[in-house]
């Protein structure tokens, strides 16, 4: 019978190093991750590996004894979303060492955090987006990139990995829809709004026009100088050397327009698709279509927003329905 190729490399003393790159290029394979998420859970292993190397634990050796102790450590050092990240992706190494017969039995099985409330995301108003866009100017075409940019991630729910990521093709302006690659390379259609739409188009058009610009001035110096025109980029939003922007480009850009405006200068581009779902829930969407166009594969993630939604009920319904009002209340017992 053949020994698999994890229990040999562990036999040989290749460790941990290997056995991890070799779970990584699997996980990249088989479930198709993004560049990002699988650094992320490199990071991750990297440092439970970095624990197993201090503790001088070997990948059979792994025991729950030894699992909580890395546990309370997470405890110290990160915080509760943090651990729980952690915390899943050791499960991942772990079940992937018992499957290749590394390990006899799952040692994560019996391992709980300790409980936690989940904090909720945090959301600005509608009144706070209109000022956040009103602060982009319009008559630049940076300012037009990054208009279009927060109406996307606003008006779609975009994550900022896949507003980065877009591509020219994947936005459909006849059927006002984009195409999303989620997570997972999971594709997801989701509708384009009017404000949303008239920022790309003109963002599009004003990128059309430089790009001639450019092409033209490239075409007389080549002539001169025989130097080559640069190629076109197909992503949606590109930085002023015509590269896509990256999730730290935008990041940096919205910061700089929130800069000036306390209320907003904590906000970030994940705060602008919590916005969608928060208030798409307090104008009344259905949950369920809500998780379609966020890209949840369990609607318990989307059913987060239903709690930030019942306080904005509660508050609608004290202003406004005559017996909830407590001064109402004062006044009718005191006519009594």
């Amino acid at each position: 019978m053949s020994i698999p190729q994890e229990q040999r490399e562990v036999a040989a003393g290749d460790g941990w190093d290997r056995l991890l790159d070799r779970y990584l290029a699997r996980k990249a394979v088989e479930q198709g991750l993004s560049r990002n998420s699988l650094e992320a859970y490199a990071n991750d292993l990297r440092d439970f590996v970095a624990f197993c190397m201090r503790e001088h634990l070997t990948p059979d050796g792994l025991d729950a004894r030894a699992l909580s102790a890395y546990l309370e450590g997470l405890g110290e050092r990160f915080k509760v979303t943090s651990q729980r990240r952690k915390l899943a992706a050791v499960r991942g190494l772990v079940r992937s060492l018992v499957d290749h017969g590394v390990l006899t039995r799952d040692p994560t099985a019996t391992l709980r955090l300790r409980p936690h409330p989940r904090a909720l995301p945090r959301a600005v108003t509608r009144t706070d987006i209109e000022m956040l866009l009103s602060a982009i100017p319009n008559d630049s075409l940076r300012g037009m990139r990054d208009r279009a940019m927060v109406e996307m991630a606003y008006g779609c729910g975009l994550r900022v990995s896949e507003l980065v990521g877009l591509r020219l093709y994947q936005v459909d302006l006849t059927n006002r829809t984009v195409t999303v690659i989620g997570k997972g390379n999971k594709e997801r259609l989701v509708p384009v709004g009017g404000s949303a739409l008239r920022a790309l188009r003109q963002y599009l058009a004003a990128r059309h026009s430089a790009a001639l610009a450019k092409l033209s001035g490239g075409v007389r110096a080549r002539r001169s100088t025989a130097a080559p025109v640069s190629k076109r980029s197909s992503a949606l939003f590109v930085s002023r050397l015509g590269r896509p922007l990256t999730r730290q480009g935008f990041f940096k850009a919205l910061k700089e327009w929130a800069a000036g405006d306390p209320r907003l200068a904590w906000i970030s581009p994940h705060t602008l698709r919590h916005c969608f779902a928060t208030h798409l829930l307090e104008g009344g969407a259905d949950l369920r279509a809500v998780q379609e166009m966020l890209g949840h594969s369990d609607i318990s993630t989307t059913q987060i927003y239903t709690h930030l939604t019942r306080t904005h009920l509660r508050k609608v319904h004290r202003t406004y329905h005559p017996r909830a009002r407590r001064a109402t209340l004062r006044g009718a017992s005191g006519g009594e």
